[in-house]
């Protein structure tokens, strides 16, 4: 508590600075905007189905994803859920994509299963790629192609020299439009 006490008067400091002192945002704000654009294709209600292989085996659900602009459309924000054969959430993530004009750089800060994280993300003209370090010399790859109302994303476990390892496959139809991040959850059916 005493924290957020020495906190406020600092934030209202910054609040009441005047305009002329702030750097202008809108040319920032325009060139996220802008890098945004390719990822509009994912906007919408997305449903089929995924697998995962993990050390018990394939597990085989039914899989959703809904995406949304925020902030004017300078980040994208993204929800997958898993559904469980008796309709239980088996699996759930919540992602933020944004773009650094600074760095020239894409990122996804993710979260999923009780674990968070930033990772480089690049854009691809028909979607998206990204990695997450999978154990010692040991990452995950995953791919994704989008179009046609289509969305397939692949993850492929790389260690060393060794040939990928397919641990993960999602395909999914685009079902409709959606208002979301403001909208609620997306049901099993």
């Amino acid at each position: 508590m005493r924290f957020a006490i020495l906190f406020a008067p600092a934030c209202l400091l910054g609040l009441a600075a005047p305009a002329a002192a702030q750097p202008d945002a809108a040319p920032v704000i325009a060139a996220q905007k802008e890098a945004m654009a390719p990822l509009a294709v994912m906007d919408g209600v997305w449903r089929g189905t995924a697998w995962t292989m993990t050390p018990g085996g394939r597990h085989d659900v039914v899989h959703t994803e809904r995406v949304g602009p925020m902030l004017g459309g300078s980040l994208k924000v993204v929800e997958g859920r898993s559904y469980r054969p008796d309709g239980s959430v088996g699996f759930n993530a919540f992602g933020i994509v944004s773009f650094d004009p600074a760095a020239r750089a894409y990122s996804l800060h993710s979260y999923a299963m009780g674990h968070k994280g930033d990772f480089p993300l690049t854009v691809l003209p028909d979607g998206y790629a990204w990695e997450v370090p999978a154990g010692p010399g040991a990452k995950i790859r995953y791919t994704a192609t989008i179009g046609g109302g289509k969305w397939r994303e692949v993850g492929d476990r790389m260690v060393g020299d060794a040939a990928p390892m397919r641990v993960f496959e999602m395909n999914l139809t685009r079902v409709s439009d959606s208002a979301w991040p403001d909208g609620d959850a997306v049901p099993i059916r």
